[in-house]
């Protein structure tokens, strides 16, 4: 889970903002959606642990790398760890428990994707329609040459396109070239609504054409406001009918309720120290932008029923929420020849793939996705697996990711 003369203490004030992914501004925007009620689903009663898995999160909670973690693995159907350790928030010594609330951040971007593929399900709009079929606003943008100069894109930007981050769109924020500068002048996730981020976005070049390169950006953040266009919907609204209702996630959502705020995580740097306490969080604010690149919440079991889905191919308890060719596509490499993620990894429509087995640290056709606040999903169809690892330490590290994968593979296999 990317003013041309942007001084440096303006780039750490951004990056600063960046760490509270994604925003959460006091002006009046789409409607945020709370966790609502849904069917209870019967709880996991005695919660199961891998010794293997317990020591190691016991281990980097004692050395004070993280506040607390919870850790969900699932495997051929069945939970076999599910447990809470260390501190939800440690002023009050607040103990991390199973149902603690997590921000996910860029894990929302999965679930924006699936929402997507559902309208292509249904026939509303189809993977290589130009975006500005749907958003005229974003009809012609054009690629940067150089500070005077911009000219047509080799075709328009699709959605296909913003699925798997080769539309050209950027972030900002990993990197400092001229479009990263111009984005930062004005950044489009500074907006009161989805209009006027469209709006921003329509005065900035691409980085390049679309297609042509792996540029990780705000795209999935149109996608949530294509699927509110296409829809007629808020973004909220339609992922809580589509997807949080029938998969029973009664804890995600873009806003923490008051009632809920006794469970919600605060965050944490490398060395403990705070920097978003759970009670004074922009989470709290309904407000807030609906992003549909870093906006929810959820727990570890409301992300596993999610997964399962996923790993059904679409079905969820006997109900089918998205085509079975659809989630294969999803979950299978979508970028053209040549280009990669991370060096050796493929992505597909919302999701990483893992594209070449490499033993205990990961098998091949591995989806996965991480957020900016060390939370991490991964999902190997092949070992019918499922692992959640959430912890609130920005900035991001992947340490629980590394340090969990080779001890679950080799649980897995004994």
């Amino acid at each position: 889970m990317q003013n041309a003369q942007s001084c440096p203490a303006q780039k750490n004030h951004f990056l600063w903002l960046f760490g509270l992914l994604f925003f959460g501004l006091h002006t009046p925007t789409l409607d945020a959606q709370e966790p609502t009620a849904a069917p209870p689903q019967a709880p996991i009663t005695t919660p199961p642990v891998l010794p293997s898995v317990q020591g190691a999160i016991q281990s980097v909670v004692e050395a004070g790398s993280i506040a607390g973690a919870v850790v969900l693995v699932s495997h051929k159907g069945q939970v076999i760890h599910f447990e809470a350790q260390g501190f939800r928030d440690i002023t009050s010594q607040s103990p991390m428990k199973r149902d603690t609330l997590f921000r996910i951040y860029s894990m929302t971007k999965p679930i924006t994707s699936a929402a997507v593929l559902l309208l292509v399900d249904r026939g509303r709009i189809q993977l290589d329609d130009p975006i500005g079929v749907h958003l005229p606003e974003l009809a012609n943008l054009r690629v940067y040459r150089n500070t005077w100069r911009s000219v047509a894109p080799d075709r328009p930007v699709s959605i296909r396109d913003l699925l798997r981050h080769t539309s050209g769109l950027t972030y900002g924020f990993f990197s400092d070239g001229p479009v990263d500068q111009l984005y930062m002048e004005d950044h489009p996730l500074f907006s009161a609504n989805a209009e006027t981020m469209l709006a921003k976005l329509a005065r900035l070049p691409l980085e390049h054409s679309p297609g042509e390169a792996f540029t990780y950006g705000v795209s999935t953040d149109v996608l949530g406001a294509l699927v509110e266009r296409v829809s007629g919907q808020p973004f909220g609204e339609f992922l809580q009918d589509q997807f949080f209702t029938p998969l029973l996630m009664t804890d995600t959502g873009f806003v923490v309720p008051d009632d809920r705020v006794g469970r919600f995580a605060s965050v944490y740097d490398p060395q403990l120290a705070l920097k978003e306490s759970s009670e004074s969080s922009e989470f709290r604010n309904p407000g807030r932008l609906s992003s549909g690149g870093g906006g929810l919440v959820s727990t570890a079991s409301d992300y596993l029923r999610f997964c399962e889905m996923l790993l059904n191919k679409g079905v969820f308890q006997g109900e089918r929420i998205l085509e079975q060719s659809t989630v294969e596509a999803m979950t299978q490499n979508q970028l053209p020849p040549g280009l990669w993620v991370h060096g050796e990894g493929g992505f597909g429509l919302g999701v990483k793939v893992q594209m070449r087995d490499i033993g205990s640290r990961a098998h091949r056709g591995e989806f996965s996705w991480n957020g900016i606040a060390s939370t991490h999903f991964w999902v190997s169809p092949s070992d019918e697996l499922i692992v959640i690892a959430l912890s609130q330490r920005q900035p991001y590290s992947n340490q629980l990711r590394e340090l969990l994968t080779p001890i679950v593979y080799n649980a897995i296999s004994q």
